[in-house]
């Protein structure tokens, strides 16, 4: 029997880690507080996903739109993804997982990018697990790089056909993580935000109204739980078994 793709044991997982700052103003904290709490929700996830037949994660953890925030607050949480790789990267080595960080580096602090690199380097033999960590990073801005790199190539030659391009943009869309299983966001929110666009083409999509910060494995269990009742089709038309008339049942259903 066919396995489904569902109950495959390489799945690309993604997240919208959403909630954060409502989580802290719940509380009365500051929002650093929400994002320091967030971390602790990445450790856990981190740690569930092999066990769940998670290949590749990704995590989105800041938008090319989030520089609109307050200066503080994302000098704060460049301050925390700089203290996430530095006490962590040690621990994802040990556990098997390769850390990448997509999206772009040139306008990230130079002491953050030093510290991205050595944590890639550190686990670039990891296996067990691909966790890539979305930050600076804009869908948009990457099919839009991709197809401008296409057209630079083939700036001399003849155009390529419209399949041929679009299985181009898609091995370079995808060349690292691959597409997208399974794209969960928290924090009730119910829109995709610029993240993985050509990626999520067929994913399954869920919302929950959890909190990041409160997110833990049991609710990424749960989560699973319903990826793996779900019938991924692909455009396709779901296999009709029938019956015969003389099946106990008393007839198709």
């Amino acid at each position: 029997m066919m396995q489904s793709k569902s109950q495959r044991q390489d799945l690309h997982v993604a997240i919208i880690m959403d909630g954060n700052g409502r989580w802290a103003a719940r509380r009365g904290l500051p929002r650093v507080a929400g994002h320091r709490a967030g971390v602790a929700a990445v450790r856990r996830v981190v740690e569930r996903a092999p066990e769940l037949g998670i290949k590749r994660l990704t995590l989105y953890a800041f938008s090319s739109d989030n520089w609109r925030r307050p200066a503080p607050e994302v000098q704060s949480i460049f301050w925390l993804m700089r203290a996430y790789l530095r006490l962590d990267s040690e621990r994802l080595r040990q556990r098997g997982a390769r850390l990448q960080i997509i999206g772009r580096r040139d306008r990230l602090p130079p002491l953050l990018v030093r510290e991205i690199e050595r944590a890639e380097s550190a686990t670039v033999n990891g296996r067990c697990l691909h966790l890539r960590i979305a930050v600076d990073y804009s869908s948009r801005d990457a099919i839009t790089r991709a197809a401008a790199d296409m057209t630079t190539a083939f700036a001399r030659n003849r155009p390529p056909g419209f399949e041929l391009m679009r299985g181009m943009l898609t091995r370079a869309l995808t060349a690292d993580g691959g597409e997208v299983d399974f794209l969960i966001r928290t924090g009730g929110e119910q829109r995709l935000s610029d993240f993985l666009l050509w990626e999520c083409a067929y994913a399954e999509l869920l919302f929950t109204e959890r909190m990041w910060p409160d997110f833990d494995a049991a609710d990424l269990d749960r989560a699973f739980a319903q990826f793996r009742q779900r019938e991924r089709r692909f455009g396709a038309v779901s296999p009709i078994v029938l019956l015969s008339p003389d099946s106990s049942s008393g007839g198709a259903r």
